[in-house]
């Protein structure tokens, strides 16, 4: 059974709050484990991946308590511990427990803080730095891009529900999916957002600092930054990047980030020498939550075949040598 422990992050001006989780089974030789960041998708969630309803309950519909279900990445982090991989998930800037403001944080904020968090995963000595992966879903899947590209330590990444083009005409697929049936419409934030999608990217476009949206609890002014640099930071050119090995896994009813999306992130990785791996998941929605437990201990024993062992750059072979003990 795995082992859970609380762990405080420090994100640039913010402290995020986060779940460290480690496999049950022996560590290798070196007294240290593979490890893996999970990274969640769009919107206010917790650090499980799911809704967060505790800094933003009025922004989701009530959950039944015989409803509630834990979120992918909580799912996952078991999976993987399973798997012998400890992992580490963080309630987003602004979400369950962590300080900042959801909607103040931009995604080169996002990105900044999960670099934040592939640090914080350095400074515990329980974790090998030579064997480092990144699960991303959603825009979580944009972050993970964005972090490995320029971290030689990570060797494998697992994206899901990942987008390829533009934030722009993903978002703009997704209100259409959903005008046809209603996914996630039960949710007010959800409702507000897709009312007013092409105002929202119009002035997105146009440079323009924020958007009201009329909520339960009262009005929202949402930051546009986040959202015209995601318009202009398609996960397609960050794949044509990256070396790694890249696996993919999409919902066949995902109605946020259609499955033809990791199908053309797949082409744009082995244009870039890449052999990723794809995979679609009959009747699975962009959260995976109809996904049998035996799936997701097949992507977490995919993720764990895929973590390799790399020559670390001068500063982590220094953090390595001193137990693990800098930030």
């Amino acid at each position: 059974m795995s082992r859970s422990e609380g762990l405080a992050v420090t994100a640039g001006d913010a402290t995020l709050a986060g779940t460290l989780t480690l496999p049950d089974a022996p560590p290798d030789e070196r007294g240290r484990y593979p490890a893996a960041l999970l990274l969640p998708s769009w919107l206010p969630r917790d650090r499980d991946g799911a809704w967060d309803r505790t800094a933003h309950a009025a922004w989701f519909a009530p959950q039944a308590v015989a409803e509630r279900e834990r979120g992918l990445l909580g799912r996952l982090a078991i999976a993987l511990a399973d798997a012998g991989v400890a992992s580490l998930r963080c309630d987003p800037r602004g979400c369950g427990t962590s300080e900042g403001v959801w909607e103040e944080a931009a995604l080169f904020t996002r990105i900044d803080d999960a670099r934040d968090m592939l640090a914080a995963m350095r400074s515990q000595p329980a974790l090998d730095l030579r064997r480092t992966a990144i699960v991303g879903h959603g825009e979580g899947a944009t972050l993970a891009l964005s972090v490995a590209i320029s971290d030689p330590a990570v060797s494998a990444l697992a994206l899901i529900g990942a987008s390829a083009r533009s934030w722009r005409d993903v978002f703009r697929r997704g209100v259409a999916a959903r005008d046809r049936d209603g996914t996630d419409r039960q949710h007010p934030l959800v409702a507000a957002l897709d009312a007013r999608s092409e105002e929202l990217i119009e002035r997105a476009e146009r440079r323009e600092q924020s958007i009201e949206l009329r909520m339960p609890d009262g009005p929202l002014t949402l930051s546009l930054a986040g959202t015209e640099q995601a318009i202009h930071t398609p996960p397609l050119a960050l794949a044509t990047m990256l070396h790694r090995s890249v696996a993919l896994f999409h919902g066949a009813e995902d109605r946020w980030s259609h499955p033809d999306e990791s199908a053309l992130l797949a082409e744009a990785l082995r244009g870039g020498g890449n052999r990723p791996s794809m995979r679609v998941i009959p009747d699975a929605a962009h959260d995976l939550a109809e996904a049998p437990d035996s799936l997701l201990a097949e992507v977490a024993a995919d993720l764990a075949d895929r973590i390799s062992v790399v020559d670390l750059p001068p500063v982590l072979v220094a953090i390595e040598e001193m137990g693990g003990t800098l930030q």
